[in-house]
């Protein structure tokens, strides 16, 4: 595959995309449009600025807000709501109707303050991140890279296909120089069930250079979840990716173990969606019809959609993708065996498939470089981020 262009990806832009792409919702979501800020048509129109100063990755962009802000019922938010159609079953049947609300709308709070809670576990355990408040590492940051004390990340835009063939993805390598700068977080800092903010939002209040949506934990309640050496749920149910402090990646079954044994042979963070794609470098057999989250309200992962994955090489260097879809002409996503050959592509000897669809977006140095399928980013449960040292 060859590079579409430089970074950023407003140089590198295919033929103009079909507007009218579907924003269906999959990978075990409910749906959520959530378009980006309320802001007018007259405020974005592309039209109505001067093409010299508008790349063409914000004309397109513009041209989306000013279509939702046209027909606001349609684009409207429905924040945390299951699909209208699961909505409708539980209504028709009157019983569910709770059930519903409780299970895809309300919040369940565990932990209302996460980083007073991490701060307090990691002190008793003498198992905290690594500190870089004296290093004297200068701090870089450029259009598609950033250089610091904790690591390096580099962005790059890859378009592959023409036509309504086209993919279109976003490739973000890390090299970290100690493996616990590999931080993640929850939205609204708090743990437990239907609670979402976007992925832009979480990296911002937690001062990412780098973040990924993560894998959606708080769908569902099951899974082993670790985060930042600390375990929040200890209910092993499927294939994970295990994120260890010595920098080493690896799948594992969570149903063979426990979150505290885990922690002490040095766990990080746990991943907890799937399926598994590549295993000691090769692609795992089955994943095109593996199904993930298929109780009431989900909906397939098959088939070509945005995806996010995440990888690593032999020599631990982190690689993470976000791929676009939905979007004729402009990329079309992918399937689970097309992932797999993406992440073989990178180098990558492990890796592991994530909540997509809609939820699929990359935010580097405070901006969402990928174009998200819904029209806008999605509500998540938790993101995966690199911090901005000063």
């Amino acid at each position: 595959m060859q590079p579409s262009g430089s970074w950023p990806p407003v140089e590198c832009r295919l033929p103009a995309k079909d507007q009218s792409a579907s924003s269906d919702p999959v990978d075990g979501q409910p749906a959520g449009d959530e378009p980006a800020e309320d802001q007018s048509a007259s405020d974005l129109s592309a039209s109505d600025l001067p093409a010299e100063r508008l790349s063409r990755r914000k004309r397109r962009k513009a041209a989306k807000a000013a279509k939702r802000a046209a027909n606001p019922r349609k684009y409207k938010r429905r924040r945390r709501i299951v699909a209208a159609s699961s909505l409708s079953v539980a209504l028709a049947v009157g019983t569910g109707t709770a059930w519903a609300l409780n299970r895809y709308v309300i919040d369940h709070v565990e932990i209302s303050n996460v980083k007073e809670y991490e701060a307090k576990q990691q002190a008793s355990a003498s198992n905290a991140a690594k500190d870089y408040s004296s290093s004297n590492v200068k701090t870089t940051v450029t259009d598609s890279s950033y250089t610091g004390a904790n690591g390096t990340v580099k962005v790059e835009q890859i378009a592959t296909g023409s036509g309504n063939n086209t993919v279109t993805y976003y490739v973000a390598t890390v090299k970290l120089t100690d493996a616990t700068a590999l931080k993640s977080a929850f939205a609204n800092n708090q743990f437990g069930r239907n609670i979402t903010q976007k992925t832009s939002t979480i990296a911002s209040n937690n001062n990412a250079i780098f973040a990924i949506n993560g894998d959606y934990y708080g769908f569902r309640s099951s899974g082993i979840v670790i985060r930042n050496g600390v375990v929040y749920r200890d209910d092993g149910a499927r294939a994970g990716l295990a994120f260890y402090r010595d920098g080493s990646v690896k799948i594992y079954d969570e149903t063979s173990t426990n979150g505290q044994k885990l922690v002490k042979e040095g766990v990080w963070n746990t991943l907890s969606f799937g399926p598994s794609l590549v295993k000691n470098g090769k692609i795992v057999e089955g994943i095109d019809d593996v199904e993930i989250d298929t109780n009431f309200g989900n909906h397939s992962i098959q088939g070509n959609q945005p995806r996010t994955l995440v990888g690593a090489k032999k020599d631990g260097t982190l690689v993470f993708v976000v791929v676009d879809g939905r979007d004729a002409g402009y990329s079309r996503g992918v399937t689970m065996t097309e992932a797999a050959k993406i992440m073989l592509e990178q180098g990558c000897v492990t890796a592991y498939n994530l909540d997509g669809g809609g939820s699929s977006t990359m935010y580097f140095n405070g901006e969402v470089i990928n174009e998200p399928s819904n029209g806008g980013e999605r509500g998540t449960s938790d993101i995966l981020y690199v911090e901005k040292l000063s």
